[in-house]
């Protein structure tokens, strides 16, 4: 625990407008103790998202690092050339990809206006 940042609940009362706005600094986060021992932790609402989004994903793929590892490695190697593309497989299950545009957008060149000589 950070002296800096640890403080008893009844610190924190007197505080609490100036701790709501210093946890807004990325990284802060308060430590609120009770009789000296830890009992609570104050940080931004947008942090403590983070940390929820971070706990998620860390739940659904628990081989997260190993299997970016393994990516890593094959394009390093160009095995992932050998992959089945998303195009691939939606053909394979009977799924048509619609056709990609051939429409480029821009200023047609007989719509475009012709520049004079610049003076020097």
């Amino acid at each position: 625990m950070d002296p800096k940042t640890t403080i008893s609940i009844s610190e924190a009362r007197k505080r609490i407008f100036e701790i709501a706005e210093e946890v807004q600094k990325p990284d802060n986060y308060f430590t609120l103790t009770e009789k000296g021992r830890p009992k609570a932790v104050l940080m931004s609402a947008e942090q403590f998202d983070s940390w929820q989004e971070t706990l998620e994903v860390m739940r659904e793929f628990p081989k997260l690092n190993k299997d970016a590892k393994e990516v890593n490695d094959a394009v390093k190697s160009g095995e992932y050339k050998n992959w089945t593309t998303l195009e691939q497989l939606l053909a394979k299950e009977g799924f048509v990809a619609a056709e990609k545009s051939v429409k480029k957008y821009g200023i047609p060149a007989k719509n475009q206006a012709k520049r004079g000589k610049r003076a020097k």
